[in-house]
């Protein structure tokens, strides 16, 4: 793939397509691309997380090992790991290759320091967290709604 191309398809995760061009440029030239077998864990729960991946090709089943908790798919243009581009977190989930897969990750230090270079991209970037904050404010705020009604969430 060309530098382009690594452009192009970064351009397909949500987050990230918010970035701009020249971020990306950015993103697409510091990503480290790796191959995960079938079956192979990408991480563990409970991992130290200093990098997101990006799904290039393949899929991966994500589990967090919990009880009565269904495991989720994640495929092409899925960003696994998102927060550990802005903070020192663990992983909530394991990640398995559930066929043969490619990855791309970035690295904290390397997304932290296209943001300092990019002040637009990182503005854009705070906007959107702003947003999905507030979103997920109401969302608790109607879960307490409907649990002080008796009737749990909907």
């Amino acid at each position: 793939m060309t530098i382009e191309d690594d452009i192009a398809f970064l351009e397909r995760v949500p987050i990230l397509r918010r970035l701009g061009a020249g971020a990306l440029r950015i993103l697409a030239i510091g990503a480290e691309s790796y191959t995960v077998e079938e079956g192979q864990v990408l991480f563990s729960v409970g991992d130290a997380a200093d990098c997101a991946y990006i799904v290039q090709r393949g899929s991966f089943t994500l589990s967090s090992g919990r009880l009565n908790e269904p495991e989720i798919t994640a495929g092409v243009a899925t960003l696994l790991g998102e927060a550990a581009l802005l903070a020192e977190t663990v992983r909530p989930v394991t990640a398995t290759a559930r066929e043969p897969s490619l990855v791309l990750r970035i690295s904290r230090a390397m997304f932290l320091k296209m943001l300092e270079s990019f002040p637009d991209a990182a503005q854009r970037l705070r906007e959107l967290i702003a947003i999905r904050a507030d979103q997920w404010a109401r969302e608790m705020e109607n879960v307490r709604a409907a649990l002080a009604r008796g009737t749990g969430p909907q």
